[in-house]
């Protein structure tokens, strides 16, 4: 297919109808990349379980890629988006977006289509927790049962602060575990109520894995919340929001390629809001993985 500057890029638009902004969305996402000039096919996809095959279908008739969802739908998306080998655009249609809030893509649909559009794209690194791969953070304790706690309908009402409030409701449950933690710089045994292996910057509602964390530092970023009472624990949240929790008292932050947790009871992860199995675990990076369109000049 040629267009006035050349032949028009063929774009897959695999979007979920269930993310916060709905099917309206899904519309909305499909008209912004027409009008950025792209030849697009639609997929909407009616559960996160068939984006895989939607992707493995069409995937060697189109030259990228286009996620519109949130970050549990990007993240979905990952193993076939890996072995497609297709540039991927994110359309922001969830909730938090914390991937594209990370990459500096705009909210405004026009504008991430836009950013699709001028074809600037960037490398980053994704994580890996015992073959489930994610984007932003796995963890264990506190935020599985956060994840417990949220519904679509919640999200699509609340928006971010749906998770507030599963986050003020679970709070005073909170419940103390010991875990172990090793990797290639020592290993450290404690009482957490809470521990986030991130591969990204930012998760949840606005709050922050660490300070320096990237989406392609080939690193990754842990912290361990130890075992303190809740009222502590709102006193947190200024520098959870920053990523300065490591300089915290109640806080142990660990930065590693490879990070290996185990519990005497096993535990629930969660990693971009869906839970991918329990501990033992062993969360690694693969650098430079995925290539994704960023703001930027071509």
């Amino acid at each position: 297919m040629e267009g006035e500057g050349g032949p028009v890029r063929r774009a897959l638009l695999v979007a979920n109808p269930k993310a916060r902004r709905g099917p309206e969305g899904v519309v909305a996402a499909e008209a912004a990349l027409g009008d950025a000039g792209l030849a697009v096919t639609v997929d909407p996809i009616t559960s996160s379980k068939k984006i895989a095959a939607a992707i493995e279908r069409a995937a060697g008739r189109v030259d990228l890629i286009v996620i519109g969802g949130g970050d549990g739908t990007i993240s979905a998306a990952l193993p076939a988006l890996l072995e497609a080998r297709r540039p991927l655009g994110i359309l922001p249609l969830g909730t938090a977006n914390n991937t594209a809030r990370t990459l500096g893509i705009p909210s405004d649909l026009s504008e991430a289509a836009a950013v699709i559009a001028r074809g600037t794209t960037r490398r980053i690194d994704v994580g890996c927790v015992n073959g489930a791969f994610f984007l932003t953070t796995a963890s264990l304790g506190l935020s599985v049962r956060i994840t417990d706690e949220l519904s679509d309908a919640s999200k699509r009402r609340w928006g971010p602060f749906a998770y507030a409030l599963a986050a003020a409701r679970t709070l005073a449950r909170a419940r103390p575990f010991v875990a172990e933690i090793a990797h290639e710089g020592g290993t450290r045994r404690l009482r957490a109520i809470q521990i986030v292996v991130g591969n990204g910057r930012h998760y949840g509602a606005g709050l922050t894995v660490a300070e320096g964390a990237a989406l392609d530092d080939a690193r990754l970023d842990c912290y361990a919340i130890e075992a303190v009472p809740w009222w502590r624990l709102l006193a947190l949240l200024p520098a959870l929001r920053s990523g300065r929790q490591g300089r915290k008292e109640p806080v142990e932050a660990i930065r590693a390629r490879r990070i290996v947790i185990t519990t005497p009871i096993p535990h629930r992860i969660d990693a971009d809001g869906e839970i991918v199995g329990t501990t033992p675990a062993t969360f690694t990076v693969l650098p430079e993985a995925l290539e994704v369109f960023v703001p930027g000049n071509p």
